[in-house]
């Protein structure tokens, strides 16, 4: 098994998981009100703390409240099985289904790409990755394998920093709201180009690992 590939995918799922729960936790706070479209704020109008923060989200479900439960408890769904089932046979197809579903359920829109990119990485778990071993020159190897631990905390943490923003809007030393959403945007993307480091970074380390092997 991969370990470090493991331990990535492990916790961004769960980190996109809590994204999907502060939504639902929003939206539960809207009562059990008509959603009126499939495309909803998860923040209310009476709960937003800032112009831009609407917290836009997909739900096939007409009610905020009934919206809101279901975002978190799939949430909560993927939490347990990115730490305990993500290494089974089915564990990343599960894993991306789980995500669909909260997808469908109200849990965000922004997240599709990032947790579509980590089903990919989930599925190199247990695979000898012997096409990354032929791309990553031994001397680049050796680098990458010590900084996936880095990136991946400073990608996480930046992804909770957007969070916190989108929903509050406070940004120390920041007092207007669209130097703020410039700030939330530009962590979002330093965040994602962490992560597609950690990812490579990742494999280099579990290449480092693991003896010549054969397959992909």
């Amino acid at each position: 098994m991969n370990t470090a590939t493991r331990r990535i995918v492990t916790t961004l799922g769960i980190v996109f998981a809590v994204s999907g729960m502060s939504h639902g936790f929003f939206e539960v706070l809207q009562g059990n009100a008509p959603t009126e479209g499939m495309f909803i704020s998860a923040i209310g109008q009476e709960q937003r703390m800032w112009e831009h923060g609407n917290e836009y989200a997909f739900t096939l479900i007409p009610s905020f409240l009934v919206t809101g439960v279901l975002a978190i408890a799939v949430s909560i769904a993927v939490i347990v099985w990115s730490i305990r089932f993500i290494t089974t046979r089915r564990g990343p197809l599960v894993f991306l289904l789980l995500f669909v579903l909260l997808f469908l359920v109200g849990g965000g829109v922004a997240q599709v790409l990032f947790f579509t990119m980590t089903w990919a990485v989930a599925t190199r778990i247990n695979k000898p990755l012997t096409w990354w071993r032929k791309v990553l020159p031994p001397g680049v190897r050796g680098w990458l394998a010590r900084v996936w631990p880095w990136t991946l905390g400073v990608g996480a943490a930046l992804m909770i920093g957007t969070l916190w923003i989108a929903t509050t809007g406070i940004v120390p030393g920041v007092s207007e709201a669209d130097t703020a959403l410039a700030v939330m945007l530009i962590s979002l993307l330093v965040a994602l180009g962490a992560f597609l480091v950690t990812f490579v970074a990742g494999f280099a380390h579990d290449i480092e690992m693991q003896p010549e092997l054969g397959g992909r």
